[in-house]
């Protein structure tokens, strides 16, 4: 097959480090732009990227970009697309999509032309007028924004967060793939000693332990293009293999977890072992106020926060208990993310650092202490 062009969206603010995740792989012409980076790769790309992407929400075949201004130009620039060369007479090829300031804003209306002509293209090619759909799915997927239209086929299924390991989580999770984020740039090694004073569900502790030993991610879980006739079943099996093969064991990695509530700790211990990371993983009841913040450790933290008027005065008494036993410095670097703006001024120390992040709808910051 020709070079495939692929598209990752990711969480705002983690474009440079899904780029360079991307880049390790091997990937060829990548480009960046907001919440997205797109890259070339062949079918095996595409199990890798998969299996191996850790802070990717999924992988996407891009399949093309037009101008939309009438649902005749759609209509025409859907029907030009290679649809053929992915889908199979009787695969199912249904369409979602959203608009963004763009004259075509009906969403479904779009559904409907973008159906009709991938149903005439595909119908020309295969000389066929009704579509069993009974075969491998392929989810079309199309964004409209600024009148630009962008058609691309998902070969992941349920996004990349879904790791396999958090089938139960705490009120307030952090997504997996921004978790892993942070890791990132909280720098784990193989060597770290990872705390989170505050774990919940752990996916801090988990993803750290993820990091710590090169653990792939999506070794846990399958993807819609598993199905798919243009990947070959062996393609899958090599870079499971290769990926296993890359697993860095016997590390000194540990990652601690403290939490008030005893059913946190029950959960992060229970994720933990569904991760296959117990091993490296513990979870203890503790309060933040008796926290004790040890030289070489390093400290990543999803606090809680309040929307309402008296959750917001607890949460920010919280951050001052915070600063009071977090301390942070050049020997114990500390990574907290958060949406109130005003957090330092609470935690008591101007971050070295900050970054944008959303944590879903959620405008964050990721405030930084390393000095």
């Amino acid at each position: 097959m020709d070079t495939i062009r692929l598209c990752c969206p990711c969480h705002f603010g983690l474009e440079s480090v899904l780029k360079y995740e991307i880049g390790k792989l091997g990937a060829e012409n990548i480009t960046v732009s907001d919440g997205k980076i797109c890259f070339d790769g062949d079918e095996a790309m595409i199990a890798r990227a998969n299996y191996r992407l850790a802070t990717a929400e999924r992988v996407l075949v891009e399949l093309g970009s037009f101008t939309a201004l009438s649902f005749e130009e759609l209509y025409q620039g859907v029907r030009s697309l290679p649809l053929e060369h992915f889908i199979g007479r009787k695969d199912a090829f249904p369409v979602k999509g959203h608009s963004l300031d763009s004259r075509l804003h009906s969403v479904p209306d779009c559904q409907r032309i973008i159906k009709k002509a991938a149903v005439d293209r595909l119908g020309s090619k295969y000389g066929i007028e009704r579509f069993e759909e009974t075969g491998a799915l392929h989810q079309l997927q199309f964004v409209i924004r600024k009148d630009i239209c962008t058609v691309s086929l998902d070969t992941s299924g349920q996004g990349l967060h879904k790791r396999g390991y958090r089938r139960n989580s705490n009120d307030a999770p952090i997504k997996e793939t921004l978790a892993a984020g942070i890791i990132d740039l909280a720098r784990v090694r193989a060597d770290t000693v990872l705390v989170d004073p505050m774990c919940g569900s752990g996916t801090l502790l988990i993803e750290g332990a993820y990091k710590a030993a090169n653990i792939a991610p999506g070794l846990r879980r399958h993807f819609t293009a598993e199905n798919w006739d243009i990947i070959p079943q062996e393609v899958w099996r090599e870079e499971k293999e290769k990926a296993l093969s890359e697993v860095v064991k016997g590390t000194v990695f540990r990652a601690i977890g403290y939490d008030i509530d005893p059913e946190a700790v029950a959960l992060t211990t229970d994720n933990a072992k569904k991760a296959g990371v117990i091993a490296k993983v513990s979870a203890n009841m503790g309060d933040i106020k008796d926290f004790i913040h040890r030289d070489g450790t390093v400290t990543v933290c999803n606090p809680p926060y309040g929307e309402r008027m008296l959750e917001l005065k607890q949460a920010e008494q919280l951050y001052r208990q915070m600063g009071e036993r977090l301390s942070p410095s050049k020997d114990r670097p500390c990574l907290i993310i958060t949406p109130h703006e005003d957090f330092e001024t609470f935690f008591g120390k101007k971050a070295d650092k900050k970054r944008k992040l959303y944590n879903g709808m959620i405008k964050c910051d990721l405030y930084m202490y390393f000095k």
